[in-house]
């Protein structure tokens, strides 16, 4: 390797690190709605997971109803949640597109 392709490299990783700091800035912005029990309870987190709100409709809160209340706040998380993980998949694929990764490598 000569130090021309090194100098490339480093270049390149520096341009990688740049675009990863800009990437978690733009997750921490983001913002993904799970929903459950058709829409009786929702709950927002960031793009890196931390919950930020969470509304749930009052024919909910009855006395008898906790255990169904809870086992929707939970759904609705596991909802935000699986649609933050997609927008952060999404992003690193953009984000590492047209790097040459070594074969069998994944960063996702």
């Amino acid at each position: 390797m000569s130090i021309k392709d090194f100098s490339s490299m480093m270049k390149q990783a520096q341009e990688l690190q740049g675009r990863m700091q800009e990437m978690q800035s733009e997750l921490e912005q983001m913002e993904c709605a799970g929903t459950s029990g058709a829409g009786l309870v929702t709950v927002t987190l960031n793009g890196k997971g931390d919950m930020k709100g969470m509304a749930v409709d009052a024919s909910l809160l009855k006395p008898d109803e906790g255990e169904i209340l809870e086992d929707l706040i939970v759904a609705a998380h596991a909802d935000a949640k699986a649609k933050v993980e997609a927008a952060s998949q999404d992003k690193m694929k953009a984000l590492t597109g047209g790097l040459p990764l070594p074969p069998g490598m994944n960063l996702f």
